[in-house]
């Protein structure tokens, strides 16, 4: 198993324009296509701006077919086009568990 980690700057003053086109729009079609969401989460203290997504695939290749198959949607092209402009920075990690962590998903 794999998670990927998605962490966005949003520019500030459009986080919440950005969660309302997020809810309404991407996260449907990232649940149709990606699956298993395991959190989403808005920062409080720290750098502020910022969203993470934590989406949980079986492996690479699960996540790559996954991930091809929302690239393939016109739907998601449509939110990625009205979303232009919202993020300042974007910051992608693939992790894996240690042999120790509890399984939650």
């Amino acid at each position: 198993m794999i998670f990927e980690h998605r962490t966005y700057t949003v520019a500030h003053g459009q986080m919440d324009s950005y969660l309302a086109r997020y809810e309404r729009y991407a996260l449907p079609l990232q649940m149709k296509h990606l699956g298993r969401l395991l959190g989403f989460f808005v920062s409080e203290i720290g750098p502020l701006n910022q969203v993470l997504h934590i989406w949980v695939y079986d492996d690479m290749a699960d996540r790559e077919q996954r991930r091809a198959a929302l690239d393939a949607d016109p739907a998601w092209h449509e939110f990625k086009r009205i979303n232009r402009g919202t993020f300042v920075a974007q910051e992608v990690k693939i992790m894996r568990d240690a042999p120790f962590c509890p399984r939650h998903v």
